[in-house]
């Protein structure tokens, strides 16, 4: 069996140091399409070096690039072709700021190895400390078809009940063309996100973003949208990838209100710039993100 759930879990945790600089929480950032209107004081928080804000999720690729499908492929008793895999949601909770550059101790283990029948999800843990304590924890979790089937353990639900009710807001950001070729400097060099015929191997007609840059992107909106741009005021961060987002389409974000929380749902549905006008192609209103929460203080 490619993956083997009781080495894997045995395994000794990894342990090594990050560091990342100004230059790197600006490039993801970008990344996720801020920067438009370049001039936009909202923006420059991200933006320009002496007002920077690091949005939470930066977390997914601070000095490592995101561990948590590339790495976690390379654990002990997990042998299975990067094709087969795709990231099946994440969690993140954020114990304090994130500052614009520094350097921590990264904590990496398998914490958990559920088998789905027809596939495997590995939960990854990265948690993260600098020299005045934990900074943050990350679980990836990583959905490898055809790996499912050894009589283990299926794992929790992570299923939310839909919010009720429309949604207080709903915003609308434009994936660009080349939006995952910029992510991908961040860190996360996987060829589904870039090569089209390895996305075709892949069992996609084309090279698909980054989950990761769909879960920073709907962050952002709501911080900017809902919480005032204040990112210090995100304490921790979840969703469920529903399915994917092709380059070229825009994501339709909804928000609801709760108390300490803000419920999200995405989809993609067009394929052209609203600013762009002329006719809207794409996947009608296809769920890319689900079962998300964002908590806040």
């Amino acid at each position: 069996m490619p993956i083997d759930a009781a080495k894997a879990l045995a395994a000794e945790p990894r342990t090594g140091e990050i560091a990342w600089t100004t230059k790197d929480v600006q490039l993801y950032h970008l990344g996720i399409g801020a920067g438009i209107p370049a001039t936009d004081p909202d923006e420059l928080r991200y933006t320009l070096e002496s007002r920077l804000h690091v949005l939470p999720s930066f977390a997914t690729v601070a000095g490592s690039g995101a561990p948590g499908v590339i790495s976690g492929l390379s654990m002990p008793g997990v042998e299975v072709e990067l094709a087969k895999v795709l990231h099946g949601g994440q969690t993140l909770e954020i114990h304090r700021p994130i500052p614009a550059e520094g350097t921590a101790t990264a904590t990496h283990r398998l914490a958990a190895v559920y088998d789905k029948g027809k596939a495997a999800i590995l939960v990854l843990r990265t948690e993260v400390a600098d020299a005045d304590g934990p900074l943050w924890t990350n679980d990836a979790q990583i959905f490898v078809r055809g790996e499912g089937g050894w009589g283990g353990d299926r794992g929790p639900s992570t299923r939310l009940e839909p919010p009720a009710g429309e949604p207080d807001e709903t915003v609308e950001r434009f994936v660009r063309e080349d939006q995952a070729l910029l992510y991908r400097l961040s860190g996360d060099w996987n060829p589904l996100h870039a090569d089209p015929e390895f996305a075709r191997r892949a069992g996609f007609d084309k090279p698909i973003l980054h989950g990761l840059c769909t879960y920073g992107i709907t962050l952002k909106a709501v911080v900017d949208t809902l919480l005032g741009g204040d990112v210090s005021r995100v304490r921790s961060y979840t969703t469920r990838f529903a399915g994917v987002v092709y380059p070229g389409e825009t994501l339709r974000i909804r928000m609801w209100r709760e108390e300490g929380r803000v419920r999200v749902a995405v989809s993609a549905v067009r394929g052209v710039p609203p600013r762009e006008g002329g006719r809207a192609w794409g996947r009608g209103d296809a769920p890319v993100l689900a079962d998300t929460v964002v908590e806040h203080s």
